[in-house]
């Protein structure tokens, strides 16, 4: 990136990236933490299914490489203001210290053309981390209600019927998403269900989050239909699963 000529125009530079991607950046932005304020280079933010990702990024547009102290700064700062990631992008390169103290952290070291390249994968694995919150939430909700409630309100299998199980589609959902964060696509999206919503296959991130939504958007609404029933019926009582039913939930997708 030799035509970035100064550390202006290398930050902006960096700031628009983010913003073609989808981001909302700003630069040169104070951000309150918990325990002081501190001044961001380019401070960066998206929102997906209803939550928050924010990521911050220091530009060292420096004749020599970042050193391991510079690390130990962002750390703090990323741990007070709650960043998910943070970010260093070095036109020289950095230290060996620099790269020990950013090992197994959210901090991570590159270079303008290495941020450009990896990013993506970034974003997507942030994404997965958030349907994965919210299948957590959805097998709380469904494990609430005790296993005869649930077969007698259509949520899981009766003997004989493979027409719908929030079961099967969570435990689909659940290793689609490991595939994915492995890359291996195509995916295999196939419920063994005679009622399935959206394609059986996703050969590419964005299917794959078309038929999540989809999925979970059905779900919430056959759990909602359920329960306003249940409540009719005088047998709503949803209670804490014990830990052992999450258990045998990843065992079988009949509990």
């Amino acid at each position: 990136m030799n035509y970035l000529t100064t550390w202006y125009e290398f930050q902006e530079a960096i700031a628009d990236y983010f913003r073609a991607i989808g981001f909302d950046a700003e630069t040169n932005k104070t951000v309150l933490g918990v325990r002081t304020s501190h001044a961001i280079d380019i401070y960066v933010q998206n929102k997906f299914i209803g939550q928050h990702l924010t990521w911050i990024i220091e530009a060292k547009k420096w004749k020599t490489c970042v050193p391991k102290e510079k690390v130990l700064a962002l750390r703090t700062i990323a741990d007070d203001v709650g960043a998910d990631k943070a970010f260093i992008i070095s036109e020289k390169g950095f230290q060996t210290g620099a790269f020990e103290a950013a090992s197994n952290t959210n901090i991570s070291l590159m270079t303008f053309a290495e941020l450009r390249q990896i990013t993506k994968e970034f974003v997507e694995d942030d994404i997965l981390k958030l349907y994965e919150e919210r299948i957590e939430l959805i097998r709380r909700r469904y494990l609430s209600h005790s296993k005869n409630i649930r077969r007698q309100y259509g949520l899981t299998l009766e003997l004989g019927n493979s027409d719908f199980s929030v079961g099967f589609v969570i435990i689909t959902a659940q290793d689609a998403i490991k595939r994915a964060q492995a890359r291996e696509y195509p995916i295999s999206l196939n419920t063994v269900l005679q009622e399935q919503y959206g394609e059986q296959i996703a050969t590419n991130f964005q299917q794959l989050i078309n038929w999540m939504n989809l999925n979970f958007n059905m779900i919430d609404e056959k759990i909602l239909d359920a329960e306003v029933i249940m409540q009719k019926d005088g047998n709503f009582k949803p209670t804490i699963p014990k830990e052992s039913a999450y258990n045998r939930f990843y065992k079988t997708a009949q509990d």
